[in-house]
């Protein structure tokens, strides 16, 4: 008798990590972590986002059986050392985008991936509570950000709920000069990882990322 694939939960609310396993092919619900997300005094961007990931893991498997598969990923901005995250409000996301402009700098992005917790049958694959987390980075280049052209970007509210105060898919395109390393890594979901760490489970896209 063949065993159905587990059920697939993204730990985050992000439409950008909707899309990516939709483009993928990996059928998924959606279960926000909402933790903490304060940054610890001493901690390096890396650890921030590592950090991050596996909590939003943790605390959503363990309202899930082992049935289901968790997913989390956490994004940071890393400029020299100095974590960007989401910011605040406008004028932190100008200072943020001000700091960025002509310059390059690291996007990190966590992802986590464990069987649900709440139940304890026999399953395969990883025990529960096993998380299974990778790191990827990439390096985004910026031009030389126009003083006006910034202020209208502000103004379509996208920098609000972006790591770093910009998506690099959207209207901040304009902005970046180029990318080192793999797109969607910068988008908030290396595709490689997905793939990496959800192969234990059982779970494979169906669809090749372009």
């Amino acid at each position: 008798m063949t065993t159905a694939a587990p059920t697939l939960v993204l730990a985050s609310r992000s439409p950008r990590r909707r899309e990516l396993l939709e483009r993928l092919g990996l059928t998924h619900t959606v279960d926000a972590a909402n933790i903490d997300e304060a940054i610890v005094t001493g901690e390096s961007p890396r650890e921030h986002v590592q950090r991050l990931a596996r909590a939003k893991c943790a605390v959503v498997a363990a309202r899930h059986s082992r049935d289901a598969v968790v997913l989390a990923a956490d994004t940071t901005v890393d400029v020299d050392g100095e974590i960007f995250g989401t910011p605040g409000d406008t004028t932190e996301a100008r200072r943020m985008l001000q700091r960025l402009s002509g310059r390059t700098h690291l996007v990190h992005t966590a992802v986590c991936a464990t069987r649900g917790s709440l139940a304890d049958h026999v399953d395969r694959g990883p025990v529960p509570g096993d998380l299974h987390c990778e790191l990827d980075t990439a390096a985004v280049s910026f031009v030389a950000i126009d003083p006006d052209l910034l202020e209208r970007y502000l103004a379509t509210g996208e920098s609000l709920d972006k790591a770093g105060a910009y998506a690099v898919q959207g209207e901040a395109a304009a902005f970046v000069a180029s990318v080192n390393g793999h797109i969607t890594t910068v988008v908030g979901l290396p595709v490689q990882l997905v793939e990496r760490l959800l192969a234990p489970f059982g779970l494979s896209p169906t669809r090749t990322y372009p």
